[in-house]
């Protein structure tokens, strides 16, 4: 088990600030099958970016 690093917390002014980027979505479109949906964890099908080990797909 690793011991906790007292430095991080003391450190944590040094990190920048995150910025995300969220693009507006339009004209929503909701999968025709929600249970599959739901499956994917959206019910918005341009969300669906399965994880393939480099980049979404």
């Amino acid at each position: 088990m690793q011991e906790f690093n007292d430095n991080y917390v003391e450190n944590i002014d040094d990190f920048p600030i995150a910025m995300a980027y969220v693009p507006w979505q339009r004209e929503p479109v909701i999968c025709e099958d929600l249970e599959e949906g739901f499956r994917c964890g959206t019910i918005f099908p341009e969300l669906i970016k399965p994880f393939t080990g480099r980049r979404c797909i």
